[in-house]
């Protein structure tokens, strides 16, 4: 584990603009060229998936259930992960079980926070970053793919980014809910709601999955064709 920070000398070779947002995208293709099998699971073509969730764990066993199988799942394809960097709740859960799992965790978090989401020994690689607008823009330059966990508004507010800028244009990245215990029904009835009311365009209904347990999700995101 180390930690870089705006004032240490790490990464000083990392661009931060927001315009590097689809650089993986050509590792998706590579990783694509050079999938196999690989102990009865089939080896991703991502490099990496961000994960958004909660830096609380939530009031049902469910919810952390699900977050140490989606971290199960990405490292049984050989996927590192890309998070909020907090080790509480299911952000902590999600990276402890990659990290366990002999994955590489990398995770972004903002100076103020650190204090707040980090107890203790912190998790894999953490890249300190100044603000929450560096947050996200470097979570989504480092992955390929975007899974929301249960949270709250934080996590809400990080997914519904990712799907409006897949409907900008601005990547084609695939965007997944683990809809553990119908937590996202809401987000879906929304969204169809929209849809109906003339807000989204039919078509854009499709610009993310949704899945009930990690191995349906991921293999949504894997076979996602963008809109």
């Amino acid at each position: 584990m180390y930690i870089s920070s705006p004032h240490t000398s790490h990464f000083t070779s990392i661009d931060r603009s927001p315009a590097v947002v689809s650089e993986s995208d050509r590792s998706m293709e590579e990783a694509a060229a050079a999938a196999d099998m690989n102990g009865g699971v089939h080896q991703s073509r991502f490099r990496r998936v961000c994960v958004f969730c909660g830096s609380s764990s939530g009031k049902r066993r469910s919810y952390r259930d699900a977050a140490v199988e989606l971290g199960k799942e990405l490292v049984a394809r050989k996927v590192d992960l890309v998070y909020g960097g907090g080790s509480l709740g299911l952000m902590g859960e999600v990276a402890e079980a990659v990290r366990n799992g002999g994955g590489h965790v990398i995770g972004v978090i903002p100076t103020t926070l650190m204090g707040k989401e980090v107890t203790g020994e912190t998790v894999g690689e953490v890249r300190e970053v100044g603000s929450m607008h560096e947050r996200k823009a470097e979570m989504a330059r480092r992955s390929d793919a975007f899974v929301a966990l249960p949270g709250g508004y934080g996590t809400l507010e990080e997914v519904v980014e990712v799907i409006a800028w897949a409907q900008l244009g601005i990547h084609a990245k695939p965007v997944g809910l683990l809809n553990v215990d119908g937590y996202y029904d809401f987000l879906l009835a929304f969204v169809d709601k929209a849809v109906a009311d003339g807000f989204i365009p039919p078509s854009h209904r499709h610009l993310f999955v949704s899945a009930p347990d990690a191995p349906s999700l991921v293999h949504k995101l894997e076979e996602y064709v963008p809109v």
